[in-house]
């Protein structure tokens, strides 16, 4: 059987376990813990939220693939009709929702706007 070689400049790929080496809960497991209790949060396959600190808000979605395989993806909002000032009113009108500081639900205008793109 031949061997593989190494080649110059390429570095090999890193290795994922499947539980943390302190079997502590992964950040991804529990952002999808609490969007699950928020019907409005899954559009398509994906779950939906904000991510936001004094500086700039971010629309994220998280893809739960099989198993505990997580897809997370800061997704560009511009492109999906959702302005700046829809993110901000987002955050303003959570009431608290999720326990992890730093991250919202999103407004029922934003849903609406996700929706018209991936609920096909």
């Amino acid at each position: 059987m031949p061997k593989a070689k190494k080649t110059p400049g390429m570095a090999t790929l890193p290795q994922y376990p499947y539980d943390m080496p302190d079997e502590s809960v992964s950040l991804y497991e529990l952002i999808l813990e609490q969007l699950e209790n928020y019907r409005n949060c899954m559009i398509g396959s994906s779950h939906f939220y904000i991510r936001a600190d004094e500086k700039c808000h971010c629309l994220c979605r998280l893809v739960h693939g099989g198993g505990r395989i997580f897809f997370h993806e800061q997704v560009d909002h511009r492109n999906h009709g959702i302005s700046d000032e829809d993110l901000k009113d987002s955050v303003r009108r959570d009431s608290g929702s999720f326990t992890l500081p730093g991250y919202y639900i999103i407004s029922p205008l934003v849903e609406q706007k996700l929706r018209v793109l991936y609920d096909v």
